[in-house]
């Protein structure tokens, strides 16, 4: 058989990918495990009793935007790495300029604070325990980002495996903020951003075994 006719015998049965399909599905995967991750945070953790006195604070709202602005610039990337041939674009620089702030926010701090409370400002009370938190809160969002893109067609594993793990751990911040006693920015700079990066390098390790064709 030639080349042009097995080509041929290949595609004749194939049909065009709906429009929006990835959108859908990721929407779909999204439905499914944020009230997963919102439910341990509820069964293991729960929210905070002070939340609503807090709400005054603004590194409350701090802790909330940095991991969102992670969560969403994960969130356009796999949309795009989720179709072949697509690169990640351009937002993980909105990543990237959360998380720089949140750092300048965190040196201007640190400078600014007597010596003795450095150290109870960056580690705060919680700092063995919140990496982890973050990415068990976290990871029904990683296991449905991966299920999202095996249905699709991405041609860049690692990039794609590392979205999922970015949108994984932006979601799990933001989620474990809601009962996170910390409101230090030094703690914030280093556990939190540790939290959200850890999912990204564990996606992009399964992302081309996983993602393989």
């Amino acid at each position: 058989m030639k080349t042009d006719d097995l080509v041929k015998l290949l595609a004749q049965d194939t049909a065009p990918v709906a429009a929006g399909a990835a959108s859908r599905r990721l929407g779909l995967a999204l439905a499914c495990s944020l009230p997963l991750s919102l439910l341990i945070l509820q069964w293991d953790y729960g929210v905070r009793g002070d939340l609503w006195r807090v709400m005054a604070l603004p590194m409350l709202w701090v802790k909330l935007a940095v991991p969102l602005a992670v969560a969403a610039a994960g969130l356009l990337m796999l949309r795009r790495l989720a179709s072949p041939g697509v690169g990640p674009g351009r937002s993980g620089w909105l990543a990237a300029a959360a998380i720089g702030l949140l750092w300048a926010l965190a040196a201007w701090r640190w400078v600014e604070m007597p010596q003795a409370g450095r150290m109870p400002a960056l580690m705060g009370q919680t700092w063995r325990t919140c990496v982890a938190n973050i990415g068990l809160i976290g990871l029904p969002v990683f296991v449905a980002a991966f299920w999202m893109l095996r249905g699709m067609a991405a041609t860049r594993p690692r990039r794609a495996g590392a979205a999922a793990g970015l949108l994984a751990g932006g979601a799990g911040a933001a989620v474990y903020a809601l009962h996170c006693p910390e409101l230090t920015a030094p703690f914030l700079a280093i556990w939190y951003v540790l939290g959200m990066l850890l999912p990204v390098a564990v996606g992009a390790a399964l992302g081309p075994r996983l993602l393989r064709w």
